[in-house]
């Protein structure tokens, strides 16, 4: 009789597993089953439409007094040059001067460090432009040589270029990359014979700009910006999850 009892527990306990099993599965068929998800990708040119250029120039004496004023000439004659090839005054910024001491060490017959004997300055400025005459900043960044001719010793810096109405280019990348992902979506679903549901989530790749006709050779992890190029194009990607019924 135990033995009946005992065969029966057993059994009773199996068949419960089963059926627990079984349960368990087809509720994780069913969980496994319920989303979808597609990446959208899209990509919008555009054209600066703010270059930002800078230049530098330097002046050395023996002493400090000379050599400031050595420089604030060549800053009237940067600043007339600019001004003659078209550049608004309000566009132009000039840094403060710095001032360095030029110093030259002496040394003994065996090489041994003596003292160090001031013999005059160096000083530096910077100016830079900032203007939405893109086509005068080009022209002058590239031909300084009348500068050079006056006798001012400039250092021409290549121009980067911005756009000023970025948060537009961004939206309507983010609209068709949205609109791409939910179309892969739509397609997967009518494959598979299921119906898009409600979105559960949704998520912003990196956000890149490059030149124009550069590809992905440029992307990075973090996002690129691209500076050097008036003609620009960003990509983007938008991953987005839907239920599905």
């Amino acid at each position: 009789m135990k033995n009946i009892i005992s065969s029966f527990i057993i059994g009773l306990a199996v068949v419960v597993s089963l059926v627990g099993s079984m349960f368990l599965w087809t509720n994780y068929k069913k969980s496994a089953n319920t989303s979808i998800f597609a990446t959208g990708s899209a990509e919008v040119n555009f054209d600066a439409d703010l270059v930002v250029w800078t230049g530098s120039f330097g002046a050395r004496s023996e002493t400090a007094q000379d050599a400031y004023e050595s420089i604030k000439k060549d800053a009237a004659t940067v600043k007339k040059y600019l001004l003659e090839n078209g550049v608004d005054e309000k566009e132009i910024v000039f840094s403060s001067v710095d001032i360095n001491e030029i110093n030259q060490n002496e040394y003994d017959d065996k090489g041994n460090y003596i003292a160090s004997h001031l013999t005059g300055y160096s000083l530096y400025q910077k100016v830079t432009i900032t203007s939405k005459n893109l086509s005068t900043i080009d022209k002058i960044s590239t031909d300084i040589s009348s500068l050079l001719e006056s006798g001012v010793q400039f250092t021409s810096n290549s121009p980067e270029y911005y756009c000023t109405k970025l948060d537009e280019v961004k939206l309507e990348l983010i609209q068709k990359a949205t609109a791409n992902a939910k179309e892969r979506i739509d397609i997967m679903a009518k494959e598979a014979g299921a119906n898009v549901g409600k979105l559960i989530s949704s998520r912003l790749g990196v956000f890149q700009i490059t030149a124009q006709n550069t590809g992905t050779s440029s992307y990075t992890y973090d996002g690129y910006f691209d500076t050097s190029s008036q003609h620009k194009t960003a990509t983007i990607t938008v991953r987005l999850d839907y239920n599905l019924n």
